[in-house]
């Protein structure tokens, strides 16, 4: 895949309509010639006037061999280097950065979207909430006010258009940064994005990372491989439920981590100026497949599964019957994934160099034998105590 030609255009100029797919991210280019904006008003404002009647959505990408020379911008008004805004803070990695960034004595404000139950735990934390919608571009820049760095976990929901929010609402969050001055920018990709042009999440991480990577902003791209806390709702909980347990025949292996180390690595990482404008790919001790993590849950609930293999072809072929029908293209979209699992690629990259890099132990970086361990002793635990609980209760005539 070449490389990526991002620029921002003017904001005071609505930019050109974005395409239609997903793959067509690089049939545009456009400017850089990002307008002056004397303060976050000025930003709201024009965003605002640009969305009303004519629909404003960020401009497309394309990819080319170029390099764009990063606009030297005026630094804005100083800031302390604990304030931070987390977008994407009720997510399962979100909500963890939150934690660990208050632990660790930040100032955290947070990103969400209105919704009838307020995220009020993250208020219980310490945190403030702020309310705010990445594909309503004239909410961001008033979040931004006095914020040092921004720390990006937000994803699209399942329900809506993946380039919704994970192109359209990052390209405006990333705008209006650069407009603010935000001294550091913090965003999770996908390991591998930019070999699989074909799955649209993948395409448009790879096309973040490179808009973000030519925006002149300090940055830190952390691509990640899976996560742990996944595995509990997708395969050890029908396991002890007794429930079907769904897999696919696929030879993908996936190194995952817990969120509360990738917490705890990101701010490590934070505070080290060595690794400003770096890419890092954040990976566990082993990559596993999903017979391999469905063989281990077996194991350590004490009972077998239930496992129903849906064959990758299926996939496929499921994801070529929803692209006829522009209804089902969302679908089509995650359904593309199939094309990954159908690989033999292998979500996991050396950590010798990054722990080394970081200063971390590798020691110190938890393994999925130990976290599936410790949450089937709890589990079990509780149901132990619970049905002992039960049998105490019970009255006999």
């Amino acid at each position: 895949m070449a490389l990526l030609r991002c620029t921002a255009a003017a904001a005071t100029t609505p930019p050109p309509q974005l395409a239609t797919s997903p793959r067509r991210l690089r049939s545009l280019s456009w400017r850089r010639t990002l307008a002056p904006l004397h303060d976050h008003l000025l930003l709201a404002s024009t965003l605002r006037h640009s969305s009303q009647g004519r629909h404003w959505l960020p401009p497309a990408v394309t990819c080319n061999a170029q390099t764009v020379v990063a606009t030297n911008m005026a630094p804005g008004t100083p800031v302390r280097p604990t304030n931070i805004l987390v977008v994407g803070a009720t997510g399962t990695l979100g909500r963890q950065v939150v934690r660990r960034a208050l632990d660790e004595g930040y100032d955290v404000r947070c990103l969400v979207r209105p919704r009838p139950a307020p995220a009020d735990f993250l208020r219980d934390w310490g945190a403030t909430v702020v309310n705010a919608d990445l594909s309503k571009p004239e909410t961001i820049p008033a979040t931004l006010v006095g914020i040092h760095t921004v720390i990006d976990c937000a994803t699209g929901r399942p329900e809506e258009p993946i380039r919704t929010v994970d192109w359209e609402g990052k390209v405006a969050l990333i705008q209006c940064a650069m407009a603010m001055g935000i001294q550091k920018y913090v965003f999770y990709s996908i390991h591998n994005c930019d070999k699989h042009p074909e799955v649209p999440l993948m395409e448009i991480k790879h096309c973040t990372e490179k808009f973000l990577q030519d925006s002149g902003l300090t940055y830190i791209i952390i691509r990640l491989c899976g996560f742990m806390q996944g595995l509990i709702g997708q395969y050890a909980v029908p396991i002890l439920e007794e429930k079907s347990v769904w897999g696919t025949d696929a030879p993908t292996r996936i190194a995952y981590m817990d969120t509360q180390d990738i917490a705890r690595l990101t701010f490590i990482a934070l505070r080290n100026e060595k690794i400003n404008k770096k890419l890092l790919t954040f990976a566990g001790p082993r990559a596993w497949t999903t017979q391999e993590v469905i063989t281990l849950c077996e194991r350590l609930a004490g009972q077998d599964a239930n496992v129903t293999t849906v064959p990758v072809s299926i996939l496929k072929f499921a994801r070529q019957l929803t692209r006829f029908f522009q209804w089902t293209n969302d679908v089509a979209d995650r359904l593309a994934f199939s094309e990954v699992l159908s690989s033999d690629t292998v979500f996991s990259v050396p950590t010798t160099e990054m722990y080394n890099l970081l200063g971390v132990d590798a020691k110190d970086i938890i393994t999925l034998e130990k976290y599936l361990q410790d949450y089937f002793t709890n589990i079990l635990k509780k149901l132990k105590d619970l049905k002992a609980q039960s049998k105490q209760t019970d009255i006999y005539f």
